[in-house]
């Protein structure tokens, strides 16, 4: 389902830039900053959707959310190392995600968790396809891609209901090809 969008969302430009090392550092400096206030978004509708969710998923999320608070330390000690303020007002991309977290909050349990699902394994799919023994942002790759987030991953998936979601399915994968775009911009 939506071959052609997972494709574009996880073997983008950007991406094949970052593989390459052909990257500017201010295109990747854009996308860091604004990525880390993704994450700060993505860990407050994790955290709600958490408050909500069944059982069995509780410990799925709340060690998702255990580790989005690590990466925000993280994305901090990136941007001092970097020499990038990373007190930026979001851009568009990173706003039109933050709308989707909203209206996700209100939507059914099953579409919260599926579209959670869809980013992150964009996430990892995406950087899994830039993996390069000679890129320059070979630690941040490695980040990205341990067996710890792909362990996350797979258990979101084994949450995730994919049926009759295709449209929101579509809606993210849509934001992940903008929020790289984004970047090159």
């Amino acid at each position: 389902m939506h071959d052609s969008l997972w494709s574009t969302a996880t073997r983008h430009r950007f991406l094949d830039a970052v593989r390459e090392g052909t990257i500017t550092n201010a295109a990747f400096d854009r996308w860091l900053v604004q990525d880390a206030l993704f994450v700060a978004d993505l860990l407050t509708f994790q955290a709600r959707l958490l408050a909500r969710a069944p059982r069995q998923a509780q410990h799925t999320l709340a060690g998702g959310c255990a580790a989005l608070v690590a990466e925000l330390a993280w994305f901090e000690d990136q941007a001092a190392q970097r020499g990038i303020d990373p007190k930026q007002p979001p851009l568009g991309a990173t706003l039109v995600y933050r709308d989707l977290f909203h209206r996700l909050d209100i939507a059914p349990y099953d579409a919260a968790i599926t579209a959670l699902w869809v980013i992150e394994r964009v996430y990892l799919l995406a950087w899994t396809s830039a993996a390069s023994d000679t890129s320059p942002f070979g630690e941040f790759i490695e980040h990205w891609t341990t067996p710890e987030f792909a362990a996350y991953v797979d258990a979101l998936g084994g949450l995730a209901v994919a049926d009759g979601h295709e449209e929101l399915i579509a809606e993210v994968l849509t934001l992940e090809v903008a929020f790289w775009d984004m970047a090159l911009e």
